[in-house]
């Protein structure tokens, strides 16, 4: 018997990749996509089942970007916990910045991804998505925590 009220949550969990360069942050507009397609991301994904969270964001950076990227050379930099208003999943996000990473930066998943831009932080496009827009701000203020799309 399950007790809905009592049960753990279930999360999914998100990995964002934060790759800055002089106040520059890398941003992807997605496409053919069923979230945010023709919006302005930052290189991420899912965590698959039995993967540790740091070895999905290496994975999505090898993945999406084509760089290597060792799991020792990602630091955690800000957790949102999201309510997502489409499905009312709530969701970890979980966005890291790696210290290191060996190869070139490339578009490796041009049928996701339209084109790679970098975008100055305190200017982003219009059309990034709303909670990566969210999360860059509180990363640029120094919070390690924050919360979208609760009740207040």
């Amino acid at each position: 018997m399950t007790h809905p009220e009592t049960d753990p949550v279930t999360l999914v969990v998100g990995v964002h990749l934060v790759l800055l360069d002089q106040g520059e942050v890398l941003l992807g507009r997605r496409r053919n996509t069923s979230y945010a397609a023709g919006l302005w991301h930052l290189p991420a994904g899912h965590m698959e089942h039995g993967e540790a969270v740091t070895r999905a964001m290496a994975r999505e950076a090898e993945e999406e970007l084509g760089i290597t990227v060792a799991e020792h050379d990602l630091t955690l930099v800000h957790t949102l916990h999201h309510l997502d208003a489409d499905d009312g999943r709530s969701r970890l996000q979980l966005f890291f910045r790696a210290a290191h990473y060996e190869g070139r930066l490339r578009n490796a998943e041009p049928h996701k991804c339209e084109e790679l831009r970098r975008w100055p932080l305190d200017r982003l496009p219009h059309d990034t998505v709303p909670y990566t827009a969210h999360a860059l701000g509180e990363i640029t203020r120094g919070n390690p925590l924050s919360t979208i799309g609760w009740p207040t």
